[in-house]
This record gives C-alpha cells, structure tokens and sequence, in this order.
C-alpha cells in the first residue's frame, strides 16, 4: 500500500524501491482478521545520505525475511514454522529521514493510527535515545534494531524497549585488541567522528580501549564534523598534517562513502593505517575504490565476517539476498534479521505460554527480557539493560581487493565472544574499559 509508507521532506523513494514498499505493504492485507496478523512498523531510512549503504540494505533484508516466513518452510528449524506463531506477518514502512522530532510523531501514528503490535527500526543514535520514552508511554512493543549509543540503556530503564543489536563499545575495543594482536605500530592516533552521540562515544570506547590495551600511544587529533557534512576536504588536510599512525572513523552511510572517495587520492591511507569501526556496509558501493589494508568491522559477525562461520541460516539468507540483489548482505540486513528472528522468539515464546493466543505487548515484553536466539551472525544474547540490550559476537577484518574475482574480500580477520569484548550487565562501557576489563571472558 504505497499511500501507507510515510516519507520525510529528506527526499523521495525511488520508483523501484516503491515497488517493493508496495509488495510487503500488501503482505498480511484483505480479508485477514486481526488476531490472524501481526502488523509491525518498519522503521528505517529509505531517504538521504544514510538509505543507499544501510537502510534500504536493511529494509531488503527485512522485505526478504518476512515474505521467506510468511511463505513458511524456507528457514530451517526453529523458524521453519509460518509467520509468527502462525500468523501472517503484516509490514508498514516508515522513512527515518527527518529527525528526532519527526520520528516520535511517525512512532505516534504508527501506534495509535495503525494500530500496530510492534515498531522494529531506527538507525540513527538520536532516533533511539528519543523514541523509547515515547514508547514506554504508549506501552508499545518496540525493538531498536541498530544504534551504536551505549546510552539507551546505560541512562534509562524502558519496560517495552529492547535492542537486539549489540552497542557500540564492542567495536571500539574489538579495535584497540585487533591492531595489538596483528602487531600494529601505534605511536600516535588521530581520529574523525560525527559530532552527535553516536560519534562521540565512539571515539570515546576508542580512546579509552587504546589507553588500557595500548598505553603508550598518544593522540591530539579528534575531529568532530557535522552528520552528512559530505565535505571532508580541511579534515582530510588537517589529518594529513597530524601524520597520525592510526586514523580511527565510525562515519557511516553516505558520509563514509564521501570521506573514503576524498581521502583515498589524497594519500590518507598510505599515509595512516586507517581503522573503521563499523564500516563494512559502503563496501559493495564503493568497490576497488576501498583500499586494501584498511581494517574495518561489522559491529557482530556481519556481511563478509559472517562466511568463514557460517550456519546453515546464514547461507541461506545470504543466497537468496545475493540472488535477488546481486550483492552480499553487510551488516545492515544481518542487523534486521537477528531483530525479526528475536521478535518471532518471543512472539512464538509468549504463545506457548498463554495458550496460543495473540500476544500483548505486555507478554511480548516478558518474553524478550533476557532472551537468547540464533542469529545469521551467531548467538545473541538479551544480557545488559537488566534484559534488554544484546550482546553477541564480534569480528575484525582486513581489507584486500581480489582482482580475479572482482570483488573486496576480508583477510586476517579475527572474532571475540561476546562476552569478552561487552561489559557485564549494570556496567557503563566506558567505566568497564578504563578499569581494564574485569570479568571478561576471552578465548
């Protein structure tokens, strides 16, 4: 139902990517009763300089899912079983693209007008420190499916509101472990991360991971440009200048993209051994035009991370979204299927406990709290945020172009339990990493 998928003042949906809205709209619809349905609010950017590397990568991955559930039969066991629990799942789409603002009215609509049993969605950090009050006032079900911000959960307590992604400290740190364990010379780091919340604490995790596991390294460079500046020309001079042996970057979407085409024919990365904390979504845009040696993460075992481990799952999502894409899912679909596989857990969870009636959201909560699933991307575990935050495990890779397939390919990469690279549960993620890491628990 085009007319159902809102779309900001950010810019319009393509025509084929309106198509596809249109096919998963109508999934669920006609004469379906309600208690047969479960309508989910698809929250991500479809629109602006963050749809084309990770939204609307996300929202193919979740359209995919959803129709191979609904069809039933296609995943293996445990989600062989048709929909959730039975019931046909319905998705509407909303465009991220707009702000903070925009997006409490969007979740507002999507509770009280459409009526749906659960929002899944937002990317951006400030999305997602915004919406869980809102979602906690209207007892609505919601699952953040991204976000990096510790912050979610670290500064508040939501009764309805889960993240089924792990935080961003896990990138940093796994960093900080990569570049001590392959041997990387680090006298001096410099970094360069958007200047809202994602960004900072980013660089934050970062530097305080390094002053444990690399004391001796010292920084003077921390550049903090808007989010989708698209213009990096004096950072890129400025980093130059500092010579830095490490350029450490969380830039994502669009922005990644700009910073990687400007910098790369300026010497940046001959110059620094450039680390990106969570950069492997822009791979399948920018191509060769991704220098080699680049040591870049997935925050989990995501996109090309994800092959050397994986289950019969993964390969099975990964063909059919290469076959109907032609291109590798990166972390931005993983992201969304561990999302929906966690929210059919709790969905089919909380049935089996009530008699195999339609859930509500307060079943829905009690079921997710605490809950563990298998994912494309491994074991994700509900074990911070007193249940509601996921952790689960991580890898770091390098990047080396294959010219006799054409395509970017990972070398040396390197995974860690999740449980050695996230705090314990009550921890601030930053406090646990100055304090060097008590109770981790690493191969």
């Amino acid at each position: 139902m085009i007319d159902r998928v809102r779309k900001s003042s950010a810019g319009r949906l393509t025509s084929r990517l309106l198509a596809a809205v249109a096919a998963v709209g109508m999934l669920g619809m006609g004469t379906a009763k309600a208690e047969d349905t479960f309508k989910i609010g698809v929250v991500t950017f479809l629109s602006g300089g963050a749809a084309e590397s990770f939204g609307v990568p996300a929202w193919h991955g979740g359209k995919l899912m959803i129709e191979m559930l609904n069809e039933g039969g296609i995943l293996p066991p445990p989600y062989d079983k048709k929909g959730f629990g039975g019931m046909t799942i319905e998705a509407i789409p909303v465009d991220e693209a707009g702000g903070a603002t925009k997006q409490v009215q969007e979740f507002r609509n999507l509770v009280q007008r459409e009526k749906v049993d659960a929002v899944v969605g937002y990317v951006s950090s400030g999305d997602c420190l915004a919406i869980p009050p809102v979602a906690d006032e209207l007892k609505a079900f919601t699952i953040l499916y991204d976000c990096g911000t510790p912050r979610v959960f670290e500064e508040g307590e939501y009764a309805y509101v889960f993240r089924t992604a792990a935080h961003a400290a896990m990138d940093n740190i796994s960093l900080a472990k990569y570049m001590k364990s392959r041997g990387v010379e680090v006298g001096t780091f410099a970094g360069i991360n958007q200047d809202y919340a994602w960004g900072q604490d980013s660089w934050a995790d970062f530097v305080a991971s390094m002053s444990v596991i690399m004391p001796d390294a010292t920084t003077d460079t921390a550049l903090f440009p808007k989010i989708f500046a698209g213009q990096y020309g004096t950072e890129i001079s400025a980093l130059i200048r500092d010579n830095a042996d490490v350029v450490h970057s969380s830039l994502w979407g669009g922005d990644l993209q700009a910073f990687v085409l400007q910098a790369g024919p300026r010497g940046l990365f001959e110059r620094s051994q450039v680390a990106l904390a969570a950069g492997d979504h822009v791979i399948p845009q920018l191509g060769n035009k991704m220098p080699d040696g680049v040591i870049i993460g997935a925050r989990g075992m995501n996109g090309l991370s994800a092959k050397p481990k994986a289950t019969e799952l993964t390969d099975v999502l990964w063909e059919a979204y290469e076959k109907e894409h032609d291109t590798f899912p990166v972390q931005a679909p993983f992201r969304m299927w561990q999302a929906l596989l966690g929210l059919k857990t709790a969905v089919e969870k909380a049935m089996a406990e009530n008699g195999g009636t339609k859930p509500t959201a307060e079943q829905l909560a009690a079921a997710m709290k605490g809950l563990e699933w298998e994912a494309p991307s491994g074991t994700i575990k509900m074990a911070l945020g007193n249940g509601h935050q996921a952790i689960q495990p991580n890898a770091i890779g390098t990047t080396k172009w294959d010219a006799e397939t054409g395509k970017m390919t990972l070398v040396d990469i390197e995974y860690y339990a999740a449980e050695c690279v996230n705090p314990p549960d009550g921890v601030k993620a930053v406090e646990w990493i100055k304090e060097g890491f008590p109770g981790a628990k690493c191969d």
